[in-house]
Protein backbone atom coordinates (compact mmCIF):
# COMPACT_ATOMS: atom_id res chain seq x y z
CA UNK A 1 0.00 0.00 0.00
CA UNK A 2 1.32 3.36 -0.75
CA UNK A 3 1.59 5.61 1.98
CA UNK A 4 3.53 8.76 3.25
CA UNK A 5 5.63 10.41 5.97
CA UNK A 6 6.40 13.38 7.16
CA UNK A 7 9.51 14.20 8.67
CA UNK A 8 10.71 17.28 10.73
CA UNK A 9 14.15 16.51 10.60
CA UNK A 10 16.77 15.60 8.39
CA UNK A 11 18.16 13.45 11.66
CA UNK A 12 14.47 11.67 11.38
CA UNK A 13 14.99 10.39 7.81
CA UNK A 14 14.95 6.69 7.21
CA UNK A 15 18.65 5.36 5.83
CA UNK A 16 17.10 4.03 2.74
CA UNK A 17 16.76 8.37 2.03
CA UNK A 18 20.30 8.36 0.91
CA UNK A 19 20.29 5.72 -1.59
CA UNK A 20 17.56 6.84 -3.24
CA UNK A 21 18.70 10.32 -4.01
CA UNK A 22 22.49 9.37 -4.89
CA UNK A 23 21.79 11.53 -8.38
CA UNK A 24 21.13 15.07 -6.75
CA UNK A 25 23.43 16.84 -3.88
CA UNK A 26 20.63 19.03 -3.22
CA UNK A 27 18.56 15.91 -1.91
CA UNK A 28 20.84 14.04 -0.03
CA UNK A 29 21.45 14.48 3.88
CA UNK A 30 24.83 16.31 4.12
CA UNK A 31 23.47 18.99 2.39
CA UNK A 32 20.44 18.88 4.31
CA UNK A 33 22.10 18.83 7.32
CA UNK A 34 24.25 22.22 6.13
CA UNK A 35 21.10 24.18 5.03
CA UNK A 36 19.19 22.92 8.23
CA UNK A 37 21.99 24.81 10.58
CA UNK A 38 22.48 27.00 8.17
CA UNK A 39 19.12 28.42 7.27
CA UNK A 40 17.59 31.95 6.44
CA UNK A 41 15.50 32.71 9.59
CA UNK A 42 12.18 32.44 7.06
CA UNK A 43 12.31 28.79 6.08
CA UNK A 44 11.48 25.70 7.89
CA UNK A 45 12.41 22.20 6.22
CA UNK A 46 10.03 19.39 5.88
CA UNK A 47 10.66 16.08 4.64
CA UNK A 48 8.04 13.47 2.42
CA UNK A 49 8.82 9.80 2.17
CA UNK A 50 6.63 8.13 -0.30
CA UNK A 51 6.64 4.22 0.92
CA UNK A 52 5.19 1.32 -0.82
CA UNK A 53 4.79 -0.98 1.68
CA UNK A 54 7.71 -0.77 3.57
CA UNK A 55 10.16 0.59 0.95
CA UNK A 56 11.11 3.94 0.57
CA UNK A 57 9.82 4.72 -3.49
CA UNK A 58 10.07 8.42 -3.79
CA UNK A 59 11.04 11.44 -1.45
CA UNK A 60 10.09 15.30 -1.09
CA UNK A 61 11.62 18.55 0.09
CA UNK A 62 9.25 20.96 1.39
CA UNK A 63 9.75 24.77 2.43
CA UNK A 64 7.51 27.00 4.70
CA UNK A 65 8.64 30.49 4.12
CA UNK A 66 7.36 33.17 5.63
CA UNK A 67 7.21 36.06 3.08
CA UNK A 68 7.40 39.89 4.26
CA UNK A 69 6.87 42.20 2.02
CA UNK A 70 9.78 44.67 3.49
CA UNK A 71 11.88 42.13 2.67
CA UNK A 72 10.91 41.01 -0.87
CA UNK A 73 11.19 44.11 -1.97
CA UNK A 74 14.08 46.13 -1.06
CA UNK A 75 14.69 48.29 -3.86
CA UNK A 76 13.69 51.87 -3.21
CA UNK A 77 13.81 53.36 -6.64
CA UNK A 78 10.29 52.68 -7.89
CA UNK A 79 7.60 54.71 -9.59
CA UNK A 80 4.15 55.25 -8.36
CA UNK A 81 3.08 52.44 -10.80
CA UNK A 82 5.72 50.04 -9.71
CA UNK A 83 4.56 51.25 -5.98
CA UNK A 84 0.72 50.00 -6.56
CA UNK A 85 2.55 46.74 -8.10
CA UNK A 86 3.64 46.22 -4.40
CA UNK A 87 0.09 46.51 -2.71
CA UNK A 88 -1.47 44.27 -4.77
CA UNK A 89 1.36 41.69 -5.11
CA UNK A 90 1.41 42.13 -1.24
CA UNK A 91 -1.53 40.87 -0.69
CA UNK A 92 -1.03 37.58 -2.33
CA UNK A 93 2.79 37.19 -1.12
CA UNK A 94 2.77 38.07 2.40
CA UNK A 95 2.18 35.66 4.90
CA UNK A 96 3.11 31.67 5.04
CA UNK A 97 4.09 29.84 1.70
CA UNK A 98 4.42 26.30 1.23
CA UNK A 99 7.21 25.31 -1.69
CA UNK A 100 7.42 21.63 -3.06
CA UNK A 101 11.21 22.34 -3.88
CA UNK A 102 14.14 24.72 -2.67
CA UNK A 103 13.86 28.54 -3.05
CA UNK A 104 17.26 29.18 -2.29
CA UNK A 105 18.28 27.27 -5.50
CA UNK A 106 17.26 27.41 -9.42
CA UNK A 107 15.89 23.80 -10.63
CA UNK A 108 13.69 21.17 -9.63
CA UNK A 109 15.34 20.22 -6.40
CA UNK A 110 12.06 19.15 -5.26
CA UNK A 111 11.52 15.77 -5.37
CA UNK A 112 12.69 12.30 -6.65
CA UNK A 113 10.75 8.74 -6.91
CA UNK A 114 11.88 5.55 -8.32
CA UNK A 115 9.77 5.02 -11.33
CA UNK A 116 10.23 1.24 -11.24
CA UNK A 117 8.50 0.72 -7.89
CA UNK A 118 5.45 4.21 -8.42
CA UNK A 119 4.04 5.26 -10.81
CA UNK A 120 4.15 9.13 -11.60
CA UNK A 121 1.04 9.94 -10.77
CA UNK A 122 0.67 7.64 -7.84
CA UNK A 123 3.59 9.86 -6.67
CA UNK A 124 2.11 13.05 -7.30
CA UNK A 125 -1.20 12.19 -5.75
CA UNK A 126 0.71 11.65 -2.53
CA UNK A 127 2.88 14.86 -2.65
CA UNK A 128 -0.72 16.05 -2.76
CA UNK A 129 -2.08 14.99 -0.06
CA UNK A 130 1.25 15.60 1.98
CA UNK A 131 1.46 19.44 1.39
CA UNK A 132 -2.07 19.23 2.66
CA UNK A 133 -2.01 17.19 5.40
CA UNK A 134 1.21 19.75 6.24
CA UNK A 135 -0.97 22.62 5.74
CA UNK A 136 -2.97 21.11 8.05
CA UNK A 137 -0.17 20.34 11.41
CA UNK A 138 1.40 23.90 10.50
CA UNK A 139 -2.08 25.38 11.44
CA UNK A 140 -2.48 23.20 14.25
CA UNK A 141 0.90 22.74 15.98
CA UNK A 142 2.15 26.64 14.99
CA UNK A 143 -0.92 28.20 14.40
CA UNK A 144 -0.05 29.58 10.92
CA UNK A 145 -2.20 29.90 7.90
CA UNK A 146 -0.65 28.71 4.84
CA UNK A 147 -1.99 31.07 2.01
CA UNK A 148 -0.09 29.82 -1.03
CA UNK A 149 1.51 26.51 -2.34
CA UNK A 150 4.03 26.23 -4.74
CA UNK A 151 5.78 23.36 -6.85
CA UNK A 152 8.86 24.68 -8.74
CA UNK A 153 10.87 24.44 -11.25
CA UNK A 154 10.30 22.36 -14.22
CA UNK A 155 11.55 22.69 -17.70
CA UNK A 156 9.10 22.53 -20.39
CA UNK A 157 9.74 18.87 -21.46
CA UNK A 158 9.74 17.79 -18.01
CA UNK A 159 7.38 14.98 -17.34
CA UNK A 160 5.45 16.32 -14.52
CA UNK A 161 3.61 18.41 -17.30
CA UNK A 162 1.96 15.36 -18.26
CA UNK A 163 -0.07 15.49 -15.22
CA UNK A 164 -1.45 18.81 -15.90
CA UNK A 165 -5.31 17.40 -15.14
CA UNK A 166 -3.68 16.67 -11.54
CA UNK A 167 -2.75 20.16 -11.27
CA UNK A 168 -5.91 21.72 -12.37
CA UNK A 169 -8.39 19.60 -9.83
CA UNK A 170 -6.47 20.70 -7.06
CA UNK A 171 -6.56 24.43 -8.32
CA UNK A 172 -2.89 25.18 -9.24
CA UNK A 173 -2.01 27.55 -12.39
CA UNK A 174 0.55 26.70 -14.46
CA UNK A 175 2.76 29.90 -14.53
CA UNK A 176 6.54 30.88 -16.89
CA UNK A 177 8.95 32.71 -14.51
CA UNK A 178 12.79 33.59 -16.18
CA UNK A 179 14.69 30.99 -17.58
CA UNK A 180 17.51 28.98 -15.95
CA UNK A 181 21.17 30.17 -17.93
CA UNK A 182 22.77 26.79 -18.44
CA UNK A 183 26.24 26.15 -20.69
CA UNK A 184 26.87 23.25 -21.97
CA UNK A 185 30.61 21.82 -22.30
CA UNK A 186 31.53 21.21 -25.36
CA UNK A 187 32.75 18.06 -26.25
CA UNK A 188 35.96 19.71 -28.24
CA UNK A 189 36.84 22.03 -25.16
CA UNK A 190 39.38 20.13 -23.25
CA UNK A 191 41.32 23.24 -22.04
CA UNK A 192 40.09 27.08 -21.13
CA UNK A 193 42.44 27.59 -23.46
CA UNK A 194 39.73 25.45 -25.97
CA UNK A 195 37.04 27.71 -24.80
CA UNK A 196 38.55 30.98 -25.96
CA UNK A 197 39.54 29.59 -29.51
CA UNK A 198 35.88 28.31 -30.13
CA UNK A 199 34.79 32.09 -29.64
CA UNK A 200 34.11 34.43 -32.32
CA UNK A 201 36.54 37.57 -32.44
CA UNK A 202 33.98 40.20 -30.16
CA UNK A 203 33.82 37.86 -27.68
CA UNK A 204 37.51 36.46 -27.90
CA UNK A 205 38.43 40.54 -27.04
CA UNK A 206 35.63 40.74 -24.17
CA UNK A 207 37.52 38.26 -22.67
CA UNK A 208 40.72 39.39 -23.15
CA UNK A 209 39.88 43.09 -21.72
CA UNK A 210 38.14 41.37 -18.84
CA UNK A 211 41.13 39.45 -17.63
CA UNK A 212 43.53 42.58 -18.50
CA UNK A 213 40.86 44.36 -16.36
CA UNK A 214 41.45 41.93 -13.60
CA UNK A 215 45.29 41.90 -13.84
CA UNK A 216 45.80 43.07 -10.61
CA UNK A 217 43.35 40.59 -8.83
CA UNK A 218 44.59 37.78 -6.92
CA UNK A 219 42.38 34.33 -7.15
CA UNK A 220 42.23 32.11 -4.19
CA UNK A 221 40.60 29.01 -2.74
CA UNK A 222 39.53 29.38 0.28
CA UNK A 223 39.44 26.15 3.00
CA UNK A 224 37.21 25.88 6.12
CA UNK A 225 39.41 27.94 8.46
CA UNK A 226 39.34 30.65 5.72
CA UNK A 227 35.88 30.85 5.44
CA UNK A 228 35.51 31.17 9.27
CA UNK A 229 37.76 34.05 9.37
CA UNK A 230 36.10 36.04 6.08
CA UNK A 231 32.77 35.08 7.25
CA UNK A 232 31.94 38.89 8.35
CA UNK A 233 33.03 40.17 4.94
CA UNK A 234 31.52 37.33 2.87
CA UNK A 235 28.54 38.06 4.30
CA UNK A 236 28.95 41.68 3.44
CA UNK A 237 29.85 41.82 -0.07
CA UNK A 238 26.86 39.07 -0.35
CA UNK A 239 24.79 41.14 1.14
CA UNK A 240 25.89 44.07 -1.31
CA UNK A 241 24.81 42.51 -4.16
CA UNK A 242 21.68 40.52 -2.78
CA UNK A 243 19.86 44.16 -1.51
CA UNK A 244 20.66 45.37 -5.02
CA UNK A 245 18.60 42.30 -6.47
CA UNK A 246 14.89 43.68 -7.35
CA UNK A 247 13.09 40.93 -5.81
CA UNK A 248 14.40 39.05 -2.82
CA UNK A 249 12.59 36.30 -0.15
CA UNK A 250 15.24 35.37 2.11
CA UNK A 251 18.67 36.75 3.40
CA UNK A 252 21.63 34.00 3.86
CA UNK A 253 22.95 33.87 7.75
CA UNK A 254 26.45 34.86 8.31
CA UNK A 255 26.97 30.87 8.93
CA UNK A 256 26.03 29.94 5.89
CA UNK A 257 29.08 29.53 3.55
CA UNK A 258 31.04 27.92 6.87
CA UNK A 259 28.42 25.55 7.55
CA UNK A 260 28.33 24.05 3.44
CA UNK A 261 31.90 23.64 3.59
CA UNK A 262 31.95 21.73 6.74
CA UNK A 263 29.03 19.55 5.74
CA UNK A 264 29.67 19.23 2.04
CA UNK A 265 33.87 19.49 2.41
CA UNK A 266 35.08 19.02 -1.72
CA UNK A 267 32.01 19.39 -3.14
CA UNK A 268 31.40 23.26 -2.19
CA UNK A 269 34.16 25.60 -3.24
CA UNK A 270 34.48 29.23 -2.78
CA UNK A 271 37.07 31.46 -4.30
CA UNK A 272 37.90 34.65 -3.65
CA UNK A 273 39.52 37.73 -5.38
CA UNK A 274 41.76 39.47 -3.58
CA UNK A 275 43.08 43.05 -4.14
CA UNK A 276 46.14 44.56 -2.12
CA UNK A 277 45.38 41.92 0.32
CA UNK A 278 41.60 42.27 1.06
CA UNK A 279 38.95 40.42 -0.27
CA UNK A 280 36.58 41.95 -2.68
CA UNK A 281 35.11 39.48 -4.08
CA UNK A 282 34.04 35.86 -3.87
CA UNK A 283 31.73 33.29 -5.83
CA UNK A 284 30.61 29.76 -4.29
CA UNK A 285 30.35 26.26 -6.42
CA UNK A 286 28.13 23.30 -5.56
CA UNK A 287 29.84 20.12 -7.52
CA UNK A 288 26.26 18.09 -7.97
CA UNK A 289 28.02 15.02 -9.92
CA UNK A 290 28.46 15.76 -13.48
CA UNK A 291 26.41 19.14 -13.35
CA UNK A 292 28.45 22.41 -11.50
CA UNK A 293 26.21 24.63 -9.86
CA UNK A 294 27.38 27.66 -9.30
CA UNK A 295 25.59 29.24 -6.00
CA UNK A 296 25.60 32.63 -4.04
CA UNK A 297 28.51 35.55 -4.93
CA UNK A 298 29.19 38.79 -3.81
CA UNK A 299 31.42 41.78 -4.32
CA UNK A 300 32.80 45.44 -3.30
CA UNK A 301 30.86 47.68 -6.26
CA UNK A 302 33.57 50.04 -5.53
CA UNK A 303 35.83 47.68 -8.33
CA UNK A 304 33.37 45.65 -9.93
CA UNK A 305 33.17 48.15 -13.01
CA UNK A 306 37.08 48.90 -13.18
CA UNK A 307 38.30 44.99 -12.79
CA UNK A 308 35.12 43.92 -14.37
CA UNK A 309 34.68 41.34 -11.41
CA UNK A 310 31.79 39.67 -12.19
CA UNK A 311 32.11 39.13 -15.97
CA UNK A 312 35.41 37.22 -14.72
CA UNK A 313 33.95 35.51 -12.16
CA UNK A 314 31.67 33.44 -14.81
CA UNK A 315 34.66 32.56 -16.90
CA UNK A 316 36.15 31.55 -13.87
CA UNK A 317 33.25 29.50 -13.36
CA UNK A 318 33.44 28.19 -17.00
CA UNK A 319 36.97 27.30 -16.90
CA UNK A 320 36.24 25.07 -13.49
CA UNK A 321 33.79 23.00 -15.43
CA UNK A 322 35.96 22.69 -18.04
CA UNK A 323 38.92 21.46 -16.16
CA UNK A 324 36.95 19.55 -14.04
CA UNK A 325 35.28 17.59 -16.64
CA UNK A 326 31.74 18.61 -15.85
CA UNK A 327 29.10 18.28 -18.40
CA UNK A 328 27.00 21.80 -17.54
CA UNK A 329 27.46 24.59 -15.68
CA UNK A 330 23.67 26.04 -14.27
CA UNK A 331 24.26 30.08 -14.01
CA UNK A 332 20.72 30.11 -12.82
CA UNK A 333 18.36 32.75 -13.94
CA UNK A 334 18.80 36.65 -13.56
CA UNK A 335 22.04 38.82 -15.53
CA UNK A 336 20.25 36.38 -18.75
CA UNK A 337 22.14 38.92 -21.42
CA UNK A 338 25.68 38.60 -19.39
CA UNK A 339 25.40 35.09 -18.75
CA UNK A 340 24.25 34.46 -22.51
CA UNK A 341 27.71 36.20 -23.50
CA UNK A 342 29.69 33.94 -21.77
CA UNK A 343 27.81 30.48 -23.62
CA UNK A 344 25.35 30.20 -20.98
CA UNK A 345 21.29 29.73 -23.03
CA UNK A 346 18.28 30.26 -21.38
CA UNK A 347 16.01 26.95 -21.05
CA UNK A 348 12.31 28.21 -19.90
CA UNK A 349 10.79 26.68 -16.92
CA UNK A 350 7.58 26.95 -14.44
CA UNK A 351 6.12 26.05 -11.48
CA UNK A 352 2.76 25.55 -10.62
CA UNK A 353 0.95 27.56 -7.64
CA UNK A 354 -2.55 28.14 -5.55
CA UNK A 355 -3.50 30.80 -3.21
CA UNK A 356 -5.66 29.57 -0.92
CA UNK A 357 -8.53 32.40 -1.88
CA UNK A 358 -10.38 31.66 -4.58
CA UNK A 359 -10.37 35.11 -5.80
CA UNK A 360 -6.48 35.82 -5.39
CA UNK A 361 -6.16 32.26 -6.78
CA UNK A 362 -7.57 33.59 -10.17
CA UNK A 363 -5.31 36.09 -10.69
CA UNK A 364 -2.39 34.68 -9.78
CA UNK A 365 -0.78 34.65 -13.60
CA UNK A 366 -0.96 38.28 -13.82
CA UNK A 367 0.76 39.28 -10.76
CA UNK A 368 3.42 36.92 -11.13
CA UNK A 369 3.93 38.41 -14.78
CA UNK A 370 4.34 41.70 -13.00
CA UNK A 371 6.64 40.51 -10.47
CA UNK A 372 8.64 38.21 -13.21
CA UNK A 373 8.08 40.78 -16.27
CA UNK A 374 9.79 39.96 -19.63
CA UNK A 375 12.96 41.84 -19.62
CA UNK A 376 13.80 42.86 -22.78
CA UNK A 377 17.04 41.33 -23.61
CA UNK A 378 19.30 40.21 -25.88
CA UNK A 379 20.45 36.94 -26.43
CA UNK A 380 24.37 36.82 -27.01
CA UNK A 381 26.44 34.57 -29.56
CA UNK A 382 29.30 34.12 -28.82
CA UNK A 383 30.51 31.19 -30.31
CA UNK A 384 32.10 30.62 -33.92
Amino acid sequence: MIHFKIYNSQNDLPDSWQALTTHDLFLQKPYLTAIENASPDNISWYYVGVFNAENLVGIAIIQRVQLYVEDIFRNHKDSCFQERVKHYVSKVLKGNVLVVGNLMHTGQHGFYFNYEAISERDFLSCIFDAVYQLKKDIKSSKGKTIRTLIFKDYFEDDSIHSYSELFKTNTFRKVSVQPNMIMPTHKNWNTFNDYQTSLNKKYRRRLKTARKKAGAIQKKELDLDAIEAHSELLFRLYKNVSDNARINTFILPKNHFYTLKKELKDQFKVFAYYLDGTIVGFYTLILNDKVLETYFLGYDSAHQYNHQLYLNMLYDMAEFAINNKFEHTVYARTAMEIKSSVGAKPKNMFIYLRHTNVLLNTALNLIFSLMNPTRDWEERHPFN
